[in-house]
Formats: structure tokens, C-alpha cells, sequence
């Protein structure tokens, strides 16, 4: 039997068509059209430069899919947030919310600013070169897994009959140092019900080195560019490979191929979003060409950029999905409640873990 896929789609946080609101019905209706599809999970885009029309206001993705958590059960929300004007204190305590929120369906997909518009909006230095952006990412990274995992999964006790909620013993501090950050810790928030969220990036053959080495390092999913087969075939087996130097389990990273997508019979404004892989026309074609790409490469599954996520969503899980199905290679539902669970890949145990019994 072939390997089932893992499916995902981008919802970008920018563009006219898009509602300004992270309340709007817009957005919880197409995470929820998604989760009907039971697609693994949903990335919600971001961006810090100021919209052209200051009264259509800017998305933020965490309070986007954090609006989304309540009102779905199953599908994966992930959110990017950018290292170049965030701290990793915040970002880690903002993602461990979305995990409590989401009851443990938060991830994150790390991103870089390039951009000085953005970095003007938000009253930052202007962005310093592509590599030392991505260490600075990798940095991060490394101080959100500390804070998270600095928190002992026992050491939230909420005992009313004692009067005891927290062992103090079990929050650590992180003090963590690198030339970007100072981060002591330990985090206001206890760890997150997957212990880490899943941590996402996107990656091609011509990335940063900077940029391969945080994601074989760090990352539990990548969304790989690659405009043949055989590319992709070898970028993986290369990634897996550092990951393996990095001291990791290889079997423990997914591999999704970035698909750019117009399912819409041209009623999607705008092109087709940048990728190397492009496809543009009925859904049933795009699942042959994606159990063909999966056959060839050994890819874990597939990360789509819809053209327009109104037009194409549709299409994916009411025309794409149940193709999926018939050749044996998507699920016919979640069997889990976790974004690792739907991913295959274990709650990983906290690096300050300790076999003492907590107080309680």
C-alpha cells in the first residue's frame, strides 16, 4: 500500500479580496471548509508592512487562527511569525497560548523581514543581510524550545484541594545567550500540550545555508520548493542527512511540496503565487500530479498555495481530497486531536525532564 499524504494549505494574510478582521466569517469559514477536508493544517501568512488603505487594517496570524481555534476541533493552525521584530520570549508565549487555546493544534512557521517598509512600521532597525537574518531566526528558535521545555509537564499542579498550582521547583530558567538574544526565563506560560509546537519552514536549493541549517536543526516540517522530481528527491535526501549530523531523528522531519494552484477556472483574481511547482486546472489532475511527485520523490505530502482561497479551497476538499481517497492516499479522517498526531510525529519529552515525583 503507498503512504498516505499529508495536505496542507496557505491561506495568505494579505490581499484586497481578504477580510481585514480576524473575527470576519471569512476567515473561520475557510479553516473550517479545510478542516471538513481534514487537511493536516492551515498556515495563515503575515506580513508588518501597513496596507495601501489604512482603513482595511492588517492581519495578525496568531490573533487569526487563535479567533479559529474555538470554533474548529481537529485541523492544524499555523501562524507565521517573523524573528526579525519579534522577541523569542513572546513568540513562545504567544504560540504555548495558541497551544492551550487550540488544545494542542498550534504550530509555527518561522519567517524572516527583508523588507525596510516593515521594518520602518514597526520602528525597528532596518533588516540586516539574508543570512544573519536566518541565524538570528535560528537563535530564536533554539530560546522558544528552551522556554518551552523549561517548563515541566507536572509542574502545573491546579490541586484546590491543597491550595497548590504550581511546583515551584519545576519552571526553569533558560538563561539562554547568543549574540542576538538574552533570554532568562523561564516563561509565564506552562508547557504547551504537544510539548512544542510543530516548528515550520520554508526552504529551496538556493536558500541561505543559515536558512538549511535552522531547518535541519530545528524544524518538524518543511515546505520545500522544487520545479522537478528529481530536485526534490535529492534536496530531501539532503536535508534528512543534516539532520541526522545535527544529531536528530531523520524519520522525525516532514518534507511538504510547495504547490503553487489555480483550481478556480480563472474566477481567482491575481496569478498563481510564486513556487517552483505550478499547476493550473482541474482538481483530479492536480491529485495524479501529486500521487506522481509523491511516487517519485518520497516526499511526505504536499503544502498548496491557492491562487484565491475562496475558489480553490473548494476545490481542494470537494475535488482534490476525494481523488486523494480513491488512490489510497489521504485519510478518510483524522484519527487524532494534536497537530503532531495528524502529522505522525511523537510529543517530544522536555530536554529538563526529571524522574522525581512532583510536589503536590
Amino acid at each position: 500500500m503507498p503512504r498516505e499524504l499529508h495536505v496542507s494549505i496557505e491561506l495568505n494574510g494579505t490581499g484586497d479580496h481578504l477580510a481585514a478582521s480576524p473575527a470576519a466569517p471569512h476567515w473561520t469559514d475557510l479553516i473550517g471548509l479545510a478542516e471538513q477536508g481534514a487537511l493536516d493544517f492551515v498556515a495563515v501568512g503575515d506580513t508588518c508592512t501597513p496596507p495601501p488603505d489604512d482603513s482595511a487594517g492588517r492581519l495578525d496570524a496568531v490573533a487569526t487562527v487563535a479567533r479559529a481555534a474555538p470554533l474548529t476541533s481537529r485541523i492544524g493552525l499555523v501562524p507565521t511569525v517573523t524573528t526579525t521584530h519579534a522577541e523569542p520570549f513572546h513568540i513562545s508565549t504567544a504560540l504555548a497560548t495558541l497551544g492551550f487555546v487550540s488544545e494542542g493544534r498550534a504550530g509555527w512557521l518561522v519567517d524572516v523581514s527583508t523588507i525596510g517598509a516593515e521594518a520602518r512600521a514597526v520602528g525597528c532597525r532596518e533588516p540586516a543581510p539574508v543570512a544573519a537574518l536566518w541565524a538570528e531566526a535560528a537563535d530564536a528558535a533554539e530560546a522558544a524550545i528552551g522556554l518551552w521545555d523549561r517548563w515541566e509537564d507536572d509542574a502545573d499542579l491546579r490541586n484546590a484541594a491543597t491550595a497548590r498550582f504550581l511546583d515551584r521547583e519545576r519552571p526553569h530558567q533558560i538563561d539562554f545567550e547568543s549574540p542576538h538574544f538574552s533570554v532568562p526565563g523561564p516563561s509565564t506560560v506552562p508547557r504547551p500540550p504537544q510539548g512544542r509546537p510543530p516548528i515550520a519552514v520554508a526552504l529551496d536549493v538556493h536558500d541561505s545555508d543559515r536558512q538549511w541549517e535552522l531547518a535541519a536543526s530545528h524544524a518538524d516540517v518543511v515546505f520545500l520548493d522544487a520545479d522537478q522530481p528529481s530536485t526534490a528527491r535529492l534536496a530531501r535526501g539532503a536535508l534528512l542527512r543534516r539532520a541526522a549530523d545535527a544529531g536528530r531523528d531523520p524519520e522525525a522531519l516532514r518534507v511538504l511540496i510547495r504547490v503553487a494552484v489555480d483550481l478556480g477556472g480563472g474566477t481567482g483574481p491575481g496569478a498563481l503565487p510564486p513556487a517552483e511547482l505550478r499547476f493550473t486546472g482541474a482538481a483530479a489532475d492536480l491529485a495524479g500530479l501529486l500521487a506522481d511527485w509523491h511516487a517519485a520523490t518520497g516526499a511526505d505530502g504536499f503544502h498548496l498555495l491557492p491562487t484565491s482561497a475562496p475558489a480553490d479551497l473548494p476545490a481542494v476538499v470537494h475535488g482534490v481530497v476525494p481523488a486523494l481517497r480513491k488512490r489510497g492516499l489521504f485519510r478518510a479522517d483524522y484519527t487524532g486531536r494534536t497537530l503532531r498526531d495528524h502529522l505522525d510525529l511523537p510529543r517530544p519529552v522536555g530536554r529538563y525532564a526529571r524522574d522525581t515525583e512532583p510536589v503536590r
